[in-house]
């Protein structure tokens, strides 16, 4: 028997990719509880589309074109606060982890999720539970101090000079392109190092690359 469409959990899908829309639906569709009212492929229809469906539950994939998926949740927080959001991503990085975190969504789900446990995600979200494990949140203090922390201690002139190091830059070039002498280049070397806690220039710049894209370098 199939349950009555008003009482079905609502979901809105945004994601710009039409397979992986496709086959969310054809998960979600196994399940009678479960609704699909609508599909978004980028951020204006997204808005569009919460504000005309007004959905229980935001299924959000992270990486779309042109869209910043934490000030569309701090939006959508603002003005539909009825609504949960939940992440369904492949991108499981420390820094959108907890990007998201703070922007205020329901949970952060990898996209390889059984449909089983979308549901479950889903039907927990749709009662106004929070699904961060505590996997999760340690993995977001972490990155809060031993990453953001560090970056944010930086001055503008050391921010800069790192930049240059990621690109093999040597220290005469730095020197003169930052328009110091080699004796005030290597304090500041000194002082980068030390809030970085790195001991050489190959650490620091392997430490920018591995973190490229979490901060405007």
């Amino acid at each position: 028997m199939n349950t009555p469409q008003e009482h079905k959990i609502s979901v809105l899908l945004v994601d710009d990719h039409p397979p992986i829309r496709s086959g969310i639906r054809a998960m979600l569709e196994r399940t009678p509880d479960l609704c699909i009212v609508g599909e978004a492929e980028n951020g204006d229809e997204a808005r569009r589309l919460l504000e005309e469906l007004r959905p229980q539950i935001i299924l959000l994939d992270l990486v779309i074109p042109g869209f910043s998926p934490a000030a569309f949740e701090k939006w959508a927080r603002q003005n539909y606060p009825e609504t949960s959001t939940l992440v369904l991503t492949g991108h499981d990085r420390d820094h959108l982890l907890a990007s998201m975190m703070e922007a205020g969504v329901a949970g952060y789900l990898d996209k390889s999720i059984q449909w089983e446990g979308l549901a479950d995600a889903i039907r927990r979200a749709a009662c106004g539970e929070c699904l961060f494990t505590e996997g999760q949140e340690a993995r977001v203090q972490r990155w809060h101090k031993e990453v953001e922390q560090r970056w944010n201690s930086l001055s503008d002139r050391e921010k800069k000079i790192l930049r240059l190091l990621v690109t093999g830059a040597t220290h005469k070039y730095i020197a003169a392109e930052m328009h110091i002498g080699h004796t005030t280049l290597e304090k500041h070397l000194e002082s980068l190092y030390r809030k970085l806690d790195v001991d050489s220039r190959t650490e620091a710049a392997l430490w920018a690359k591995e973190h490229e894209g979490e901060f405007p370098y």
